[in-house]
């Protein structure tokens, strides 16, 4: 019998002063069951960073051919591929091809450098490929404000995001990495 995803319940309360984007989103993440709470958070980080009134998860996180995240318009074109982790790069020339911007969420600890190291060469041919890592003790940090069920405060200023559920708040600084 196959295991079945588990449901969150995300209250996000998001104040993005550079994009002057403030608003109120319900989400509700399927958290299949081999997902770590650390990746979901990743997911939601990314979500914030990105939201949009176009902006949406997929519906089925198993399909590897089309984003878990994305952004497309009205004729169904895809405007913005979100990834995460250190995906293959066959994976992430796909997206590049399908997509007007592709943006990775890498983490991982000590092993993103290496892992961009090791595709430097391949991936700087993506010219709409954005990669931004975020270290590892935050990633950390934000985990532990994971719950079934969340009610969050988000806000983006001068490239910092802060995140709060009203008791622990967390700061988060992520490196964008440049391939050129």
């Amino acid at each position: 019998m196959a295991l079945r995803s588990s449901v969150v319940k995300v209250q996000l309360q998001l104040a993005d002063l550079e994009r002057h984007y403030y608003q109120d989103h319900s989400l509700t993440l399927a958290q299949h069951p081999s997902e770590t709470a650390q990746r979901l958070m990743v997911r939601l980080l990314a979500f914030a960073l990105n939201a949009s009134e176009h902006l949406e998860f997929s519906s089925n996180l198993s399909d590897e051919g089309e984003p878990e995240l994305s952004e497309k318009n009205l004729h169904g074109e895809i405007l913005l591929w979100v990834a995460f982790g250190q995906p293959d790069e066959k994976w992430l020339r796909k997206a590049c091809q399908r997509a007007q911007r592709v943006r990775l969420y890498a983490y991982g600890g000590r092993a993103v450098p290496i892992w961009l190291a090791n595709h430097a060469k391949e991936l700087k041919r993506f010219e709409q490929l954005e990669i931004f890592e975020l270290p590892e003790d935050q990633l950390k940090a934000l985990t532990e404000l994971y719950q079934r069920s969340m009610r969050l405060q988000c806000t983006i200023n001068e490239g910092q995001v802060w995140f709060t559920d009203g008791t622990q708040s967390v700061e988060l600084s992520l490196v964008q990495h440049r391939l050129s």
